[in-house]
């Protein structure tokens, strides 16, 4: 492989995450009277910070009622997600190649760290992950640079060893604030179209294409 150190994402990049977190939003939606949203206009908020995604879906606006959705959120999460988790084909053959070549695997996701976790250990895969970066572990959400740069300060690499693997723009403009290279996986919402104007040195269909 070309590189050390690759860092991913996680939702839409090494896992299809979307009906559970679809399905979330939608007992969040009726729990709390809000009409609920198609499923593919849900869908495109994966990626999202969560504020964010949660402002897009419901409409609000008042942060402290942004937190509370979240909080309800967080409750069918612990029911739903995970079990409506899937690594994609060729996630776990990806990762064992870049681990039987000594690089060093690292996942940054706007996602729970703990969450992320738990697909991992759920599937008995820890050993393919040397450390998960999420959204409880930074104080800022991609495309800020802060979850690449704490990765970066932990591992102590080098810029041009690093190389990030992401689906989204958010992605794309956090490797490009790190001053990391890119690699744009199509298996996210995003199109190879309107990934052109952040700079990739790959842009693939699925992870098993990646160098």
């Amino acid at each position: 492989m070309k590189y050390k150190y690759y860092f991913f994402d996680f939702d839409y990049t090494l896992v299809n995450s979307e009906k559970g977190i679809v399905e979330c939003f939608l007992r969040t939606l009726e729990e709390f009277n809000i009409p609920a949203k198609p499923w593919d206009e849900i869908k495109l908020t994966i990626g999202m910070p969560m504020m964010e995604a949660i402002a897009q879906v419901t409409g609000l606006t008042d942060e402290g009622e942004k937190y509370q959705f979240l909080l309800a959120y967080k409750k069918y999460a612990a029911e739903l997600m995970t079990a409506n988790t899937h690594f994609f084909p060729d996630t776990i053959a990806t990762l064992e190649k870049l681990k039987a070549e000594g690089c060093h695997v690292a996942i940054i996701s706007t996602k729970t760290r703990h969450r992320i976790e738990e697909k991992f250990q759920q599937d008995g895969l820890t050993y393919l992950i040397d450390f998960i970066i999420g959204n409880e572990d930074t104080t800022a959400s991609k495309p800020d640079p802060q979850g690449i740069n704490m990765a970066l300060q932990r591992t102590g690499a080098e810029r041009k060893d690093v190389l990030y693997v992401g689906d989204s723009l958010y992605d794309a403009g956090a490797a490009k604030n790190a001053r990391v290279d890119f690699a744009a996986v199509l298996t996210g919402n995003t199109s190879k179209e309107e990934f052109s104007p952040y700079p990739t040195v790959q842009i693939i269909n699925n992870l098993s294409e990646l160098q």
